[in-house]
């Protein structure tokens, strides 16, 4: 049996990023890696969104971004990316064949078309079992997030961020491509927290995705017509759906971070990298393989303590914990952070940046009295 240095489970882009960043530093120079992931990663399966100012690393591989955005509610349109701050969508091919060709170099890189069914671990080394062999490693990125032990959870209830959209293209100019809208609440909430998420990638063709936060899912053709009816809404009722995607993303405070160990860190929603408040991936994912590849350049050995939890991790607590116990505050929640507060502050906020005086603000716009219960309960068991 050979013994590897690095297995990875699960390549994704928890996975791929970490290798990116072990590349870009030298890292894997004379490694020996194993990669265990059952598909080719050469599909468009996923889009991811963030927020940028200026010219970002990973600009290369952008699709397109927008100088243009928008919160939106029933009341008014709030611009929302100004000062030179930018809304920008990686289509997950483009990122997969940039990591991928530059793996290639790598030739101790040893990718299986096999599942990881569980591992065990020692002090001198980490087991995998697969649904066909049996590795060992010194190490193990796990990026397989087990939803049963977020599901039977008590302390951390679990919402999710589902959704489906539609790629539609039209045969005359329905869209503006430099406009985005990356929340329209003017849909019916229905006792949830629902929105719509509208990317024009050129004048004639847009994403359009319908969002929740909630802790259930909807029948498939509730998602399909709430697209439909928002399209008509806005006068376009001649289109083609190109292509359709969906997913679901855990929005938890679910303590990840403990199921870490000297020889396995989890990474990726495995590992608690999806902001529990947002759900966003891409930006965090970049933030925290940097910090694996610092850690493994100090000569750490140990991954036990490798994530701490900090201010942002109550905040995001009690917010997952407010819309849990009442999904229909999603609208003003969101619509009172971004009526009452700058924009860049909010977004500051979101990618944990803020001062504590900045903090204060963005907690004081949202509703008062379920976060005092929320925060009364996390205290003190109230």
């Amino acid at each position: 049996m050979i013994q590897y240095d690095y297995i990875f489970a699960g390549v994704g882009l928890a996975s791929l990023m970490v290798l990116h960043e072990m590349m870009e530093a030298d890292v894997l120079k004379n490694k020996r890696i194993l990669l265990l992931e059952p598909d080719a990663k050469n599909q468009n399966d996923r889009t991811w969104c963030f927020w940028e100012k200026g010219v970002g690393e990973w600009d290369a591989v952008v699709a397109k971004e927008w100088s243009s955005g928008f919160f939106i509610n029933n009341e008014k349109e709030i611009e929302c990316f100004g000062e030179g701050m930018k809304y920008k969508m990686i289509e997950s091919s483009l990122f997969y064949k940039k990591v991928l060709s530059e793996l290639n170099k790598c030739s101790e890189v040893v990718w299986k078309n096999e599942r990881m069914k569980g591992y065990s671990e020692s002090e001198s080394v980490v087991t995998v079992t697969t649904d066909s062999e049996i590795y060992s490693a010194d190490f193990l990125f796990n990026s397989v997030l087990d939803f049963n032990q977020l599901k039977d959870n008590k302390r951390c209830p679990l919402l999710l961020q589902h959704f489906q959209g539609w790629f539609v293209k039209t045969d005359v100019p329905c869209f503006d491509a430099n406009r985005a809208a990356f929340m329209d609440f003017s849909v019916p909430q229905n006792g949830n927290t629902r929105f719509m998420y509208v990317l024009p990638v050129s004048d004639k063709e847009a994403l359009i995705e319908y969002t929740l936060f909630s802790a259930e899912l909807l029948q498939e053709k509730e998602y399909e017509n709430a697209i439909i009816a928002y399209l008509n809404q806005k006068g376009i009722a001649e289109y083609t759906i190109t292509r359709k995607e969906k997913g679901i993303i855990p929005m938890t405070a679910y303590q990840f971070w403990k199921k870490n160990s000297k020889r396995v860190l989890n990474i990726g929603s495995a590992g608690g990298w999806t902001k529990a408040s947002t759900g966003y991936t891409f930006k965090n994912s970049v933030k925290q393989s940097k910090k694996v590849v610092a850690y493994l350049k100090k000569g750490v050995n140990d991954f036990t303590h490798f994530y701490k939890p900090n201010r942002f991790s109550f905040y995001d607590a009690l917010f997952v914990t407010v819309l849990f116990r009442q999904n229909d505050l999603g609208y003003s929640l969101f619509s009172g952070m971004f009526s009452k507060v700058k924009p860049e502050t909010v977004f500051k906020f979101l990618d944990e940046e803020t001062s504590l005086i900045e903090d204060m603000e963005v907690i004081v716009s949202c509703p008062k009295f379920p976060f005092l219960k929320a925060f009364l309960n996390k205290a003190f068991g109230f």
